[in-house]
């Protein structure tokens, strides 16, 4: 199954999202990047997150795709414990297929989707022709009539390998 995973950190993320990149590739037999983007925090005053987007195939079901997502957040240094909005690594699974969930631990197609440029602007560009489940749209269409703040989201210049 493909699934897509929006990736965002802000602590240190020259090394953070490096090191996530190379245990999703342990995990997952494919994975496929979208460009990486820079944009200030939203919601609170912090550093500016660096955000991606990544495909992965897997046959993990979809929550135990959601556990191994938030083990590998703890392996980056993320504690859900510590308060406050910067994290070392955030990852959230954003799509799993065309699966709509209702499920309390997981809801899908997740709605930061439709909410922020830095997570429909990086899937668009690695999944333009797919369609969200739930409106029958491609995330080229999404991205080309999204009417929200597109001045906040920059290339980030990092590398990844």
């Amino acid at each position: 199954m493909r699934a897509y995973i929006g990736i965002g950190s802000n602590i240190e993320p020259e090394r953070h999202v490096p090191q996530v990149i190379r245990l999703l590739e342990q995990c997952f037999r494919t994975i496929i990047l979208s460009p990486v983007y820079r944009c200030e925090a939203i919601g609170f005053d912090g550093p500016d997150f660096v955000n991606l987007v990544v495909g992965v195939d897997t046959e993990l079901e979809p929550l135990a795709l959601a556990q191994t997502l938030r083990d590998l957040e703890a392996e980056c240094g993320r504690d859900r414990n510590q308060p406050g909005d910067s994290r070392t690594m955030d990852l959230d699974l954003l799509l799993y297929g065309d699966l709509i969930s209702d499920h309390p631990a997981l809801r899908l197609p997740r709605d930061d989707i439709h909410r922020y440029d830095f997570v429909l602007r990086p899937l668009a560009d690695i999944a333009a022709a797919e369609r969200h489940p739930q409106t029958g749209q491609t995330f080229a269409q999404m991205w080309q009539s999204w009417t929200g703040d597109r001045a906040n989201l920059r290339p980030a210049g990092l590398k990844l390998a």
